[in-house]
């Protein structure tokens, strides 16, 4: 079943932020895009590349209004500890979600319950909290910030001015505008 434009139900959950635990609800993600990134667990190998390579793009995606959140199952005290121990993670600026019940891994169909973990998904938000895009896959499979960046602008880039983006598009490439004279042209 799909989640493409489905609301984010309530939650509130703890989370590691810039040296802090702090609270974090479905109401952080009103009024802002949001990208809420899941993963197996801290303390692995994947993971610290996957979230390095979010830190490094976190100013691009706060130019596009879009805070990222990167959850799994292990507690905030765990987010925080692999935070100072690893120089990969220590560059994250980001909430670092804790979901050791697993209640957002399975709000958000990623839970792997014979495991405890989540799958690698990643969801795009938008600011009334609706799920735009996502895309989920396999826990040996890193996935790339600069792809859900451009995932991000294209989901803005319809929003905003109601055409559609084909493959590759990228802000300042010719766009689609779905009209009946482009049926069998393309």
């Amino acid at each position: 079943m799909s989640l493409i434009g489905k609301k984010v139900e309530s939650f509130k959950a703890k989370a590691f932020h810039n040296g802090q635990f702090i609270d974090i609800t479905d109401e952080n993600m009103r009024g802002k895009w949001s990208a809420v990134v899941f993963y197996p667990a801290d303390f692995t190998f994947v993971c610290p590349t996957e979230l390095e390579d979010l830190a490094n793009l976190y100013e691009d995606f706060k130019k596009e209004n879009c805070e990222i959140y990167s959850v799994s199952t292990d507690t905030e005290y765990v987010h925080k500890a692999w935070h100072d121990s690893s120089e990969r993670v220590k560059k994250v600026q980001y909430p670092m979600i804790a979901d050791p019940t697993g209640k957002l891994s399975r709000m958000f169909e990623v839970m792997i319950e014979e495991e405890g973990l989540a799958l690698r998904g990643s969801f795009i938000i938008d600011p009334e909290g609706v799920v735009q895009a996502y895309e989920v896959h396999s826990n040996g499979i890193g996935r790339e910030a600069s792809e859900l960046l451009r995932k991000l602008q294209a989901a803005k880039f319809v929003r905003e001015n109601g055409e559609v983006c084909p493959a590759k598009w990228k802000p300042g490439k010719e766009s689609l505008k779905p009209t009946i004279d482009l049926i069998g042209k393309l």
